[in-house]
């Protein structure tokens, strides 16, 4: 019987190629170019990796100390990475401290694949024995529908976790709870060479060991495992102690789709339409891009035509950008080059008029915390943390970027309840928490959207009497200004009872951080009691620990953050809800005047304790000068406006805002930095074919163009003559598709082909929220992009964050408005 895959054996062998990638047609084996990036231990992008046709299918290719560690297990950590270009050979140093523990891990090409090595300067230690193996991670997505054969014999992969599983002491850090036995999986297969989808050339490797190999689903522990594979180390031995030969199926010639980047959404007839092809470095046909006008009766027609212009290499591809500015007839139109077609979008005036309504309609009603949360026959989640908040104990370092310094800084004890903090604010990302930071930069973005275009939508009655939302049913008011009314609630509720801003509200362990599904069955809804046993309940008071936990460390970066944010509702408010409204700016000035009456609190930690001092403080005397008009806080402006010009690109849009309240040196004085501003971003735009500042990070960046979108159009209200508006509708078109690795949208529910999987507390469902604004394309390491259409567990790329939702509404209408300006100049 002749093989189906015989051409397969001809593939080229690996080599050691640019960006220290060992390449092949098609695939791509990474050794250790990525790190992890602190925020967690395991990000999933990490050690060994494999690119296999495009896709990034294994990762952490490392030592571990689990069968299927979780995001908090411990990991080595990377003391040098040594490459020899001449003989191919690539070697990481690496150690666990705690466990006086080193090890090397050594890779090279040869003639079937790389193979792998782990060697030991000294034995494992005693207390690693059993413990310490070599693992490799496998996408379960990449291998749902696929089998492997294990020396020979049958197996399948599961779509969903189903393995046996064997109670282990203590719950490790993976599985997170801090009460009663855990459980790990047991191997679903064992023996010396695996072969993973072997009737699937785009999915099929081999890994053949000389010390046992054992498989495991990572997914019986935490919804976001992997399937590993995995050989224990041998005990009592040293020098190179185990062996893997990784052979990823290599097909000749393979090329890489096409993919043609372009706004899912749509675009305005007058504005820039420029579509972005990306093609593989070896993909040498430049066939034709045309743009094709779709009729009502389904036919087609060729409404323009050309071959692009070439732009170069950026990352690992090659690019065009085919402009067809000039068709301006509505319509639906798609792209088509060779055999790459487009879904259908819009040519159309009114296209941003809606494209934010989902956001406000949808994603924001369901981060709303302390809300029960409907939609037709749908309950999104119950009113959840009615217990807020315990006090957080002091020295202690939570997870995920909390810190309580060495007091509370209130007149609560450690574990003692605060009363008056369980009303509004929105949960923030994926998660469960209320984090400050977020809670007021959402409050002052949806306050310049009420100002700058009067958003007046009612599609969502909020009562915050029952604590009941009900999507898609008005109730009078306008949407906007009710979210407004919900931030500020928690702010003020944070002064009334501590006296100060604090860092957030957050689950107290790993746990109930991990937490999917409903919010309200996350706690007990009842004020913890430590007189009560768990489970016991008294007179509405629980003796089960679960009530999410209060940062309070003073900072005063967060303080001006919220006064910043109080004194921009206290405008919006006024004549909306007129009491808080007064009480938002009586607390704004009140707390303005403690601070500067003092020395400021410098406390700091992670991403929980407001931006840099005199970046919060600036803001605050912005946002009180164009509330009251007083004086005084122009002088503040005056005075903190040196520090804010050398770092002018952090609050240029801030800065702008203060212009018609300012003398008329101010604007002078901005001039300046408003060209440096123009020249620095013109040139991070132009380093890529998409004309937006593209970040590297751990973290992608649709953030980082949202920003660049919204300045440019406050800046361009300010300075026409200086700052253009097309940065708008680029940035706007990023995020509906035109961007690397892909073509989808990265505003769920928002362009014809969006984020349908992605990061929210919804994200075991393998679904989305509609609205909801991912990170979008992160950088992996040196060269590839990459946004998973099919795992939703990579937060980097797929977390829902709650300030970019507002950012986006209020960038929308930035372009709606351009659109109807262009339309009618008179507006």
């Amino acid at each position: 019987m002749q093989p189906l895959f015989a051409q397969d054996r001809a593939a080229p062998a690996l080599r050691l190629g640019d960006g220290d990638i060992y390449r092949a047609p098609g695939v791509d084996w990474l050794v250790f170019s990525n790190w992890y990036d602190g925020l967690f231990a395991d990000a999933k992008i990490s050690g060994v990796e494999l690119i296999q046709q495009g896709e990034r299918i294994a990762t952490n290719g490392d030592v571990r100390l689990s069968p299927t560690p979780g995001q908090w297990d411990a990991i080595g950590r990377l003391v040098e990475r040594r490459v020899d270009s001449e003989t191919g050979l690539i070697e990481a140093e690496l150690e666990y401290p705690g466990y006086g523990f080193r090890y090397l891990v050594r890779s090279r090409p040869t003639r079937t694949g790389l193979q792998v090595t782990v060697s030991l300067p000294e034995e494992l230690p005693d207390a690693l024995v059993g413990r310490a193996g070599f693992n490799l991670e496998f996408l379960p997505s990449a291998y749902f529908r696929e089998a492997f054969l294990v020396d020979g014999k049958p197996g399948g992969f599961p779509l969903y976790p189903a393995s046996d599983m064997r109670l282990t002491p203590e719950r490790n850090a993976a599985s997170g709870r801090s009460e009663g036995p855990g459980a790990e999986p047991l191997a679903m297969a064992q023996g010396s060479r695996f072969v993973l989808a072997p009737s699937n050339p785009a999915r099929r490797v081999s890994i053949t060991s000389d010390v046992p190999l054992a498989l495991f689903d990572g997914r019986n522990q935490a919804q976001n495992g992997w399937f590993v594979l995995r050989s224990l180390l041998p005990a009592g031995k040293t020098g190179e102690v185990l062996t893997w030969t990784l052979d990823a199926n290599s097909v000749p010639d393979w090329l890489r789709p096409p993919v043609i980047g372009h706004s899912q959404l749509g675009y305005a007839p007058a504005e820039a339409k420029v579509a972005t092809v990306e093609l593989d470095r070896n993909d040498t046909d430049d066939t034709a891009i045309r743009l094709i006008r779709i009729g009502e009766d389904g036919s087609e027609t060729v409404a323009l035509e050309g071959n692009g212009k070439r732009w170069g290499n950026y990352l690992r591809y090659r690019y065009r950008r085919f402009d067809f500015s000039q068709v301006r007839e509505p319509g639906v139109y798609i792209l088509e080059t060779g055999e790459t077609r487009t879904a259908p979008f819009r040519i159309a005036d009114d296209l941003y008029a809606s494209a934010w309504h989902p956001t406000l309609d949808v994603y924001f009603p369901v981060a709303m915390d302390h809300m029960f949360v409907n939609e037709a026959y749908r309950v999104w989640h119950g009113d959840p943390h009615r217990d807020d908040a315990l006090q957080a104990p002091i020295d202690h370092e939570h997870i995920d970027l909390y810190r309580q310094g060495p007091t509370t800084d209130t007149r609560f004890a450690p574990g003692e309840h605060i009363p008056g903090l369980n009303v509004g604010g929105w949960l923030d990302a994926g998660d469960f928490d209320i984090r400050t930071q977020t809670q007021y930069a959402v409050v002052r973005q949806m306050v310049q959207a009420w100002e700058d275009f009067c958003l007046t939508r009612d599609a969502t009655a909020i009562d915050q009497t029952r604590r009941h939302v009900e999507i898609h049913v008005p109730d009078g008011e306008p949407d906007l200004l009710q979210q407004i009314r919900h931030g500020t609630i928690q702010l003020l509720a944070q002064f009334d009872a501590v006296g100060h801003a604090i860092h957030g509200i957050v689950e107290p362990d790993v746990a109930q951080y991990t937490h999917l599904g409903d919010a309200v069955t996350k706690t007990d809804g009842m004020v913890h009691d430590p007189r009560l046993r768990p489970g016991e309940v008294k007179d509405g008071r629980s003796g089960t620990p679960d009530d999410r936990w209060a940062f309070t460390s003073k900072s005063s970066a967060l303080n001006y953050g919220s006064i910043a944010a109080l004194a921009a509702a206290a405008r919006a408010l006024d004549g909306f809800d007129d009491a808080l409204a007064a009480r938002c700016l009586e607390t704004a000035e009140r707390i303005w005047a403690q601070e500067q009456g003092q020395a400021p609190d410098l406390f700091r930690h992670g991403n929980t304790t407001g931006g840099p001092l005199e970046s919060e403080r600036f803001t605050a005397a912005v946002e009180l000068l164009q509330t009251t008009r007083k004086p005084e806080y122009i002088a503040a402006v005056q005075r903190e406006w040196p520090a804010i010009a050398a770092s002018f690109a952090r609050d240029a849009d801030v800065a702008a805002r203060a212009l018609p309240l300012m003398p008329p040196d101010y604007r002078a004085g901005m001039v300046q930095a408003v060209r440096r501003w123009v020249k620095e971003t013109d040139a991070a735009a132009a380093a890529n074919p998409y004309g937006v500042p593209i970040t590297t990070g751990g973290w992608a960046g649709s953030g980082t163009v949202l920003d660049y979108g919204n300045t440019s159009f406050v800046l361009h209200r300010a300075f026409p003559d200086i700052v253009k508006p097309d940065a708008v509708f680029r940035a706007l078109a990023f995020l509906h598709g035109n961007h690397p690795g892909s073509d989808v949208s990265f505003v769920s529910g928002v362009g014809t082909r969006s984020k349908e999987v992605a990061y929210g507390n919804n994200r075991a469902d393998f679904s989305f929220i509609a609205g909801g604004v991912v990170p979008g394309v992160l950088i992996v390491k040196p060269d590839f992009p990459e946004n998973k259409e099919d795992w939703p567990f990579l937060w980097g790329q797929n977390e829902y964050v709650v300030n970019t939702g507002a950012a986006y509404i209020h960038l929308a209408n930035a372009a709606d408005a351009l659109v109807r300006q262009e339309v009618d100049p008179a507006r």
